[in-house]
C-alpha cells in the first residue's frame, strides 16, 4: 500500500548545517496488518508518520500510496483522502470538550445522521462504552474512554489506513493494552500505524521499523512472514 522511496525532511534549508528530520527513508508497507515505527524523541519517526499521511510534506523522495505519490498532490486532493481514507488517533484525545461521546464520533463521518448514528453507537460498544456514556462530555469521561472514543472517531468512515500517533503514552497499563487490542483487531483487514517510544505496546505488531537519527535502524518483519 505505501512505497516511500528515499524520503528526506530537511530543515534550515538555507544555512551550510541542514537539519535533517528525515534522511533517506526507504521503506514498503503492506495492504493490512499492524505496524509499530519506533525510535526515541528527535529519531524522526512521527515526522515519517505525517508525511505518509500527507500531513506534511517531506523535501526530498516519494511516497507512493496506492500507486499514487501523494507527494505530488493538491492541498484539496491530500484533505480529501485524509478524510475519505485515514483515520488518526493521537496521545492526547483532542475531543472537543463541549460536545457528547457521541457527537465527537458523528462529526468525522461522511453519510447521513440516521446511518452515522447507529454506526457511531456500534463502534462504541464494540469498544467497551456503554449507552450512558455516549451523551456524556469529555470531562465526565475518563481517560480510557476518551481515548476509546476518539479510536471510534478514527474508524468512523472504516479508513483503509489509521495512524496512530502514541495512542497509549497518557494511559495507565490496562488501558493501554485494551487500545492496542482495538487497534489490532481493526488490522486484520486494514492497515494501522502506531508511533511510539513504548517497546512493550508492539508485542503484537507484524512489522517493527526501528529510528535512530532520522534514518531506519531495522525493520523487523519476522511475524509478518510467520503468518505468511
Amino acid at each position: 500500500m505505501f512505497e516511500i522511496k528515499n524520503v528526506s525532511m530537511i530543515y534550515d534549508m538555507d544555512s551550510d548545517e541542514k537539519m535533517y528530520a528525515l534522511n533517506g527513508v526507504d521503506l514498503t508497507l503492506p495492504d493490512k496488518g499492524m505496524i509499530g515505527i519506533i525510535g526515541p524523541s528527535g529519531s524522526g519517526k512521527s515526522t515519517l508518520m505525517y508525511c505518509m499521511s500527507t500531513l506534511k510534506k517531506p523535501t526530498e523522495g516519494t511516497i507512493i500510496y496506492n500507486g499514487q505519490d501523494i507527494t505530488t498532490l493538491s492541498d484539496r486532493q491530500r484533505e480529501s483522502i485524509r478524510r475519505n481514507e485515514f483515520g488518526f488517533v493521537f496521545q492526547k484525545h483532542y475531543l472537543v470538550p463541549y460536545m457528547t461521546a457521541m457527537d465527537n464520533v458523528v462529526v468525522a463521518g461522511n453519510s447521513n445522521d440516521k446511518e452515522l448514528k447507529e454506526r457511531a453507537a456500534e463502534i462504541l460498544f464494540a469498544l467497551g462504552l456503554k449507552e450512558r456514556d455516549f451523551n456524556k462530555r469529555p470531562s465526565k469521561l475518563s481517560g480510557g474512554q476518551c481515548q476509546r472514543a476518539a479510536i471510534a472517531r478514527a474508524i468512523i468512515n472504516n479508513p483503509r489506513v489509521i495512524f496512530a500517533d502514541e495512542p497509549t503514552a497518557s494511559l495507565d497499563h490496562e488501558n493501554a493494552f485494551n487500545v492496542m487490542k482495538i487497534l489490532k483487531k481493526y488490522s486484520e483487514d486494514r492497515l494501522v500505524i502506531v508511533v511510539t517510544h513504548d517497546r512493550s505496546i508492539l508485542s503484537d505488531v507484524d512489522i517493527t521499523v526501528e529510528m535512530w537519527d532520522g534514518r531506519l535502524s531495522n525493520v523487523n518483519r519476522e511475524r509478518e512472514q510467520d503468518e505468511e
